[in-house]
């Protein structure tokens, strides 16, 4: 079951974490761990700055979490990330035993939760993890949108100088 008000709150908290990302010439993607009430990891994307094709912000926030309880299993956290999660992440958060994923924006071309592959629903994988999509999924896109739609512009410029 969904906690809308919770689900919003933690929501917004990747959001203003993804502008980080944003800030750093990264794509703006942020993710929050939650164990009963708590932040207790969080990550935005830094694979560019990084060098590190690993440092998505789901990876980068179930390291933190990982960390801070001592155990890579974290059975009683909820993620909560700013777009749908690609295959190497949903890998991650299964590995981790996440009991709730709560992404915004759907990834048509990469999700792997819903759009494409629906990794959490394979029987293969011996953890469930409960997912609840599209929450403040048009604030999410639009986060999106817009960084690329200034990338294009920035690229548009440097061309007719």
């Amino acid at each position: 079951m969904s906690d809308l008000p919770e689900d919003e709150r933690w929501m917004r908290y990747a959001l203003a974490l993804s502008e980080r990302a944003r800030d750093a010439g990264e794509v703006p993607v942020a993710a929050v761990i939650v164990q009963k009430g708590e932040v207790i990891g969080e990550g935005w994307n830094q694979p560019i700055s990084g060098c590190d094709p690993t440092a998505h912000a789901e990876v980068i926030a179930l390291r933190a979490a990982a960390k801070k309880v001592s155990n890579y299993r974290l059975p009683e956290c909820d993620m909560y990330v700013t777009i749908e999660p690609c295959t190497m992440c949903v890998g991650a958060i299964i590995h981790a035993r996440i009991r709730r994923l709560v992404f915004g924006a759907f990834e048509p071309k990469a999700g792997a939760v819903v759009s494409q592959l629906q990794l959490c629903e394979q029987p293969l994988y011996n953890h469930r993890v409960e997912v609840t999509s599209g929450v403040l999924a048009q604030e999410c896109s639009q986060a999106i949108s817009d960084f690329f739609k200034a990338r294009r512009a920035e690229k548009k410029a440097l061309k007719h100088r």
